[in-house]
């Protein structure tokens, strides 16, 4: 049986992700009255992202979650780019100015299931399965209305609904951007071989890029952009990735693939972060290449310091906080993607400019200087 939709609501939050779990969980800690609704009937339980970075979990400790999610992560000190098996870039995390330091290698599903532990200790709630078709906005609220006709008004609504945002469409703000041409295969395997099981390492090869990345349990999870990739890899299929663009082939052995899939990337970015009484944040505000695993920190992120500035108008502040809101976010998320897409570019240049390419990274981070600022940026300790 659907759970029922209260009547009205001081904020509705349509998507149950990590951006909209943790801005549900930041207001109910604010004792503030919030409503979170999901299209899904039930939580999905695969997943893009893996990665946690240094500076989300120093928002998510506050909430209660940072603890949680590193008892069931691996830590990871390190981050290589590497030609094959020559060593190209080296950051490490180790001496950054944090508790964390260190990248947090987690599953997506295990996080959201973290926040929505957390949330529910807290009297926190999602609602399942529901639907938003259409948003009224009126001088002091929204009227959202659903698929079966449902009603909520809300004083404000913050879509965190995804790529395909069915709240940033019906706010009618434009998201710009465009699509990477390849396709990318994600499988979480186990490996055997010469594979390290706390460093995250890109790879760079003349056929193209792999990401391996250690997960808790013995996986590793394996990212790669191929002309075409199969909607489920087989285990050839991923052996043959990683022999063509890992360690010398034969180094690492795929032993399973315990599940995978494939996607499109995409680089946009909405042109507002608020339109009226509707905000967005997470990937209905900003989507992007997994390079560099900023996306669902990004999110994050967004969530805390948008949950700040609701706080804010909800006690009666100006609602000049929700414009600077956008005005903190979206320039941080614009450096995100034009990071992302940098390093994708980077490594899927022309083979013929490979060797110029390496020469040069591996000069300029010789420079102390040059990786701390890479370390601080990939940590989003930079965004403090």
């Amino acid at each position: 049986m659907t759970p029922q939709l209260p009547a009205t609501t001081d904020v509705l939050i349509v998507g149950a992700g990590p951006a909209g779990l943790t801005l549900a969980l930041a207001l109910v800690a604010q004792g503030r009255d919030v409503t979170v609704v999901d299209a899904h009937a039930v939580a999905e339980h695969t997943s893009r992202a893996a990665v946690v970075h240094a500076r989300t979990l120093e928002v998510l400790a506050p909430l209660g979650v940072a603890g949680p999610l590193v008892e069931q992560g691996v830590r990871s000190p390190t981050f290589t780019i590497r030609d094959r098996d020559r060593v190209v870039v080296r950051i490490d995390f180790g001496g950054l100015p944090t508790r964390y330091p260190y990248s947090l290698m987690v599953s997506q599903a295990t996080t959201e299931e973290v926040l929505l532990d957390r949330l529910t200790e807290l009297g926190g709630t999602v609602l399942r399965p529901y639907t938003v078709t259409t948003l009224d906005q009126q001088a002091d609220g929204v009227i959202a209305t659903f698929e079966h006709g449902e009603r909520i008004r809300a004083a404000w609504v913050v879509g965190a609904d995804g790529m395909h945002s069915t709240v940033r469409e019906q706010a009618g703000i434009g998201f710009q951007g465009g699509t990477y041409g390849e396709s990318f295969v994600l499988a979480d395997v186990r490996l055997g071989g010469a594979v390290s099981a706390d460093e995250v390492v890109l790879y760079f090869a003349p056929a193209g890029l792999a990401v391996v990345a250690p997960l808790p349990g013995g996986r590793h999870r394996i990212v790669a952009p191929v002309a075409e990739a199969p909607h489920e890899p087989s285990l050839a299929f991923v052996q043959e990735l990683v022999d063509e663009r890992g360690p010398s082939a034969g180094r690492v052995v795929v032993e399973e693939v315990v599940w995978g899939s494939r996607f499109r990337v995409h680089h946009r970015i909405a042109d507002t972060y608020r339109a009226g009484r509707v905000l967005l944040a997470g990937d209905a505000a900003h989507v992007h290449s997994p390079a560099g695993g900023q996306g669902m920190n990004a999110g994050i992120l967004d969530a805390v310091t948008l949950a700040e500035a609701l706080g804010s108008v909800l006690d009666g502040g100006p609602t000049s906080a929700l414009d600077a809101y956008g005005a903190t976010r979206r320039p941080i998320a614009e450096q995100i993607v034009k990071l992302a897409d940098r390093m994708t570019r980077i490594a899927t240049i022309t083979p013929a400019l490979r060797p110029l390419r390496n020469t040069i990274l591996r000069t300029i981070t010789r420079i102390p200087a040059v990786r701390r600022a890479l370390a601080l940026r990939l940590s989003g300790l930079l965004y403090r």
